[in-house]
Formats: structure tokens, sequence, C-alpha cells
């Protein structure tokens, strides 16, 4: 049976576009008070409008570990607690393959998809500790399940690495009550397709995965009971383009 989530705390990162404005928007429709971070607060404030609820807005870059540790502690001095992480804060770069991907925007993925991921995970676990349980989704994507010219070196790397880090965080801390999921998407229609260096025309994003699946997902997700870990999910588009 699913629990009624109704009242629990959910700290979004990537919250102004995409997956993450469609799980914030899921989450507070089911009674969360939800905290939006993002790095723009005019997007921010937008996703805010679209919520009845208890909402705030925390703008952050996720990449600056001392920014994320500002911002946990700021939400636990005004919840007192954080029940769900949601970290779908990402980013890929136009000069993504290895003839032209540069050091600068390898960094700069590595550090906002993988990096900031782990900043999130490690800034809330001290606080679920010591409620006994908590819930992290981490958003991954399915170039975490194989390696091919699309996505790239560095969001490939980042998002395998992301996968092994959710498990490990699993193993580690499910005897703290602690539940961790990496979800994989294959091609969603979110901004980060407009990073591609070929375009996905209106009629194909169409018919890929919409940025509301994800949300009804992570919102299934949230309200799974504290005795069920789903370790990992993959969800595809059913046409599929690259099959």
């Amino acid at each position: 049976m699913l629990e009624d989530i109704q009242g629990q705390v959910a700290w979004i990162t990537g919250a102004g576009t995409g997956i993450g404005e469609s799980g914030a928007i899921k989450l507070a429709e089911a009674g969360c008070k939800v905290i939006l971070s993002g790095r723009r607060q005019d997007v921010l404030e937008n996703v805010a409008s679209k919520i009845s609820g208890d909402v705030s807005i925390h703008p952050l870059d996720v990449s600056d570990n001392d920014a994320v540790v500002s911002v946990a502690d700021s939400i636990l001095n005004q919840y007192g607690q954080i029940d769900i992480g949601v970290f779908s804060a990402g980013i890929n770069v136009r000069e993504r393959n290895w003839p032209v991907v540069s050091i600068e925007d390898w960094n700069k993925v590595i550090n906002i998809d993988l990096n900031g991921a782990f900043y999130c995970c490690q800034a809330v676990l001290p606080s679920m500790r010591s409620t006994g349980g908590g819930l992290i989704i981490n958003i991954s994507s399915m170039a975490a399940k194989s390696a091919g010219a699309l996505t790239g070196p560095a969001y490939t790397s980042a998002k395998h690495a992301m996968n092994a880090m959710t498990a490990s965080l699993i193993i580690e801390e499910r005897n703290n009550g602690i539940r961790a999921t990496a979800l994989c998407p294959g091609e969603v229609a979110t901004p980060i397709l407009e990073q591609r260096p070929v375009p996905v025309s209106a009629e194909d994003q169409a018919r890929i995965l919409q940025s509301e699946d994800l949300g009804e997902l992570i919102l299934f997700l949230a309200k799974q009971p504290p005795h069920v870990t789903i370790n990992e999910v993959l969800i595809n588009p059913t046409w599929n383009r690259f099959a």
C-alpha cells in the first residue's frame, strides 16, 4: 500500500525546469512541503507560482559544496527535517564528444552532475540518520547503463558514477532507515535537449518521455512504505529513436 506523504519535507534541486520541476509539483500536490533549488531565481519563482501549498525557494549552484551545506542548514532550521531529497540538477554541453570536449566542460559536467549530487546527499544524511529514515532520489540516466556517443564521455561517466554512489549509499545507510533510488530515464523532452549537437525536432520530442511522466514516477517512489527500497528504475520511451 502506498504511503500518505502529506507534511513531509522534500528538497528538490534542479527544480526550475524539467524533471525537477515536475517532481516538485507532484510532491506538493501530495501535500509535501517543498523546497525548490536551482541556479536561477526567476525560474524557481515561476515553479513556486504553480504550487498552492507550502513552498520555499533557495537558489543554489550544487557544484559549490559550501552553498549546498548552507542551504541544507537553512532548510533544517526552518522545517526541522528533510524527509525526501530529489537531486535532479544536471547539465550536458554541446561540444561533448572526444574530439572536441574541453577540460573545462568535462569539469563542469562532473562538478554539477556527480559532485553536486554527492554534496547534497552528504548534506542531508546526518538529519536523516537522526530522524531514523529518509529517501534520496538521484536523477540519473540510461547513460548510466551503457556507453554511447550520444551523451559524451563526461555525462556518461558522471551518471555511471552516480548509480555506483547510490548503490553504495543504500548498502551503508539502509540500517539507518535511509533509502535511495537511482532513477534512470531514457530520452526526456526537457531543456537539456537544447544542448544536443543535433537538435531534436518538436515531432520527436512529442514522442519521447515527458517531464510529467518522471514527476509521476518520483511521486510513486516517494509513496513507497519505509520497508521498501527501489534501488534503480529504468524508464524509456516506447518509441525509441536509438533502438
